[in-house]
């Protein structure tokens, strides 16, 4: 469908990302999922095309595009059908550095900001615990003022990037927590920049059934030393930066959700124009047209959600509620779609080598990462229910 969101500049952007992608990056990454990560070289060819910095400003090496930009971005990334790539990619590009570039110091974003911008260096989020997810309040890792440094203890899980990452972005709880935290703000976490070649940050690499190139960690910290000048923003004041920052993640996270939708229609599409049972193309039965109907006009009705909540951040608006829906959709539709689309392809989407089970398993974590969709639809309740805001 035509967009009013989207110039002849966007378009022209789309066919080169998708020229970019098709010769840097699908002829390689069945070798990056098998190796369970991405290479150094491949962040500093994203860097070099400006594309982890679309939004950040030049002053830090970004190229200061339009909103739309990114969502054309995002859209592309999805649309190569490999989740790890996508998210492992996201996560620097939108989700990390959107921390430090919010409340970040000049120099944090000197030091650390412009060199994953450049590729040169590689950045993980180390939110998630192994006993804490979307509740904030139950954060156990601490760090402790000693002088001029924070003295950091304890462990992150499901943290993607998490063995090649340079330095994390990483949630520490420096105040008790209030039994009312996360309903009243959650005063107490801070977050910190750890290099990972500091002495006491250990790593060990998960094995997930899917977003196999995401390097997907557990994280570990014993009396790790870390400067004090590596605080982003104020102390105790990390509740808040993680829930404003939260916003562009679940965004992203829609986005790259809506780009996997139409990568799965599309070449469900081909294989079912082509593929012949009782003498006649699938496409030709009217049980699996109407199917495809009600699915492609969900995908359009997601569409115009994801683009009108691009559109309210675009214009300086923190879009609570409007995030969390397309974060909810979105991940809620693509494992749909997917499913759906796998059944068609029959025998052949069971094949593990096939690039539809490889959806198949890589979408399934979208409803889990970036906050349940039990939790976002209750996020969603307290902005209706509650006016929460």
């Amino acid at each position: 469908m035509k967009s009013p969101y989207f110039s002849k500049e966007h378009d022209s952007f789309r066919k080169h990302l998708r020229e970019f992608f098709s010769e840097e990056v699908m002829p390689f990454v069945n070798d990056w999922e098998s190796e369970r990560s991405i290479p150094k070289d491949v962040w500093q060819k994203l860097g070099q095309q400006g594309l982890l910095g679309i939004n950040h400003p030049k002053i830090y090496g970004g190229t200061e595009m339009d909103f739309f930009s990114s969502i054309v971005f995002l859209e592309e990334l999805g649309r190569t059908g490999y989740g790890g790539f996508g998210v492992a990619v996201a996560v620097q590009a939108y989700m990390a550095t959107s921390f430090i570039a919010h409340a970040g110091s000049d120099e944090l974003k000197r030091k650390y900001l412009s060199s994953t911008i450049s590729g040169e260096k590689v950045v993980a989020l180390g939110i998630t615990e192994p006993n804490s997810g979307s509740d904030l309040n139950q954060l156990q890792t601490h760090a402790v003022l000693d002088g001029d440094s924070f003295i950091v203890n304890g462990k992150k899980k499901f943290i993607a990037n998490g063995t090649t990452a340079d330095f994390i972005v990483l949630a520490v709880r420096t105040a008790p927590a209030k039994e009312d935290g996360y309903r009243r703000g959650g005063t107490g976490i801070s977050l910190l920049i750890v290099e990972t070649g500091l002495e006491g940050v250990n790593s060990k690499k998960l094995d997930n059934i899917g977003w196999h190139c995401s390097d997907t960690a557990e994280l570990y910290f014993d009396n790790v030393c870390v400067p004090s000048k590596n605080l982003i923003g104020t102390l105790n004041y990390g509740f808040y930066y993680i829930m404003r920052c939260l916003q562009l993640e679940r965004l992203a996270a829609g986005t790259l959700a809506l780009g996997s939708v139409d990568y799965c229609m599309e070449m469900t599409r081909q294989y079912v124009t082509q593929r012949k049972v009782f003498n006649s193309p699938l496409a030709s039965f009217q049980a699996l047209r109407h199917r495809i109907a009600d699915l492609a006009t969900e995908v359009e009705s997601l569409r115009q959600l994801v683009h009108y909540t691009a559109w309210l951040y675009q214009q300086g608006e923190l879009p609570i509620a409007e995030c969390s829906m397309t974060k909810l959709k979105a991940t809620e539709l693509v494992n749909r779609v997917v499913n759906e689309c796998l059944q068609w392809h029959g025998a052949y989407g069971y094949l593990a080598e096939s690039a539809i089970a490889r959806m198949y398993r890589d979408t399934r974590a979208c409803t889990i990462a970036g906050g349940a969709s039990e939790v976002i639809r209750d996020i969603i309740a307290q902005t209706i229910l509650n006016e929460v805001r």
